[in-house]
């Protein structure tokens, strides 16, 4: 088995590990390969979401589209079962919840209500969910960043 972690006790922490929660079939050349198609085609959703940004109604669509892929597209190497408990594991179950809940909202918005205004200020909170919650990987880097916008943003000289 090809361990990414290099370590052969910790094969249970691989990425790429071979039981996957006993529900996935998939070799690992398989489970890279749809990795990499999905972060692709999510990539490809967001950038295309770009060419209809005057549109606000269908860059929701594309943009948290590609989003949802983009995001999913760890569940390939993680597993679908991981892939939930590393979403709403304690430090990152906030931003998981707010980044899923302006997914929703912003297609409520754009689907059902029709709303331009709401629709773009549901993207703009789901982007800063998303960074959030991608910054929740990195170790101290959410620390880092509240702190530079605090030193940024503060009004005292």
């Amino acid at each position: 088995m090809w361990n990414i972690t290099g370590n052969d006790e910790e094969r249970d922490e691989s990425l790429l590990d071979e039981e996957l929660d006993g529900l996935c079939s998939l070799s690992q050349t398989q489970r890279i390969y749809g990795f990499a198609a999905c972060l692709v085609a999510g990539l490809a959703c967001m950038l295309l979401s770009m060419i209809v940004f005057a549109r606000p109604i269908k860059f929701a669509l594309l943009f948290t589209f590609g989003n949802l892929l983009a995001v999913g597209s760890t569940a390939f190497l993680l597993g679908p079962a991981k892939q939930y408990r590393m979403m709403f594991d304690p430090v990152r179950v906030f931003a998981t919840t707010i980044y899923l809940g302006c997914v929703v909202i912003a297609l409520i918005c754009a689907l059902w209500i029709h709303s331009k205004l709401l629709t773009m200020i549901a993207i703009i909170i789901e982007i800063g969910a998303l960074i959030w919650y991608s910054l929740s990987y990195i170790p101290f880097a959410r620390r880092m960043v509240s702190e530079l916008m605090i030193r940024l943003c503060d009004t005292e000289l």
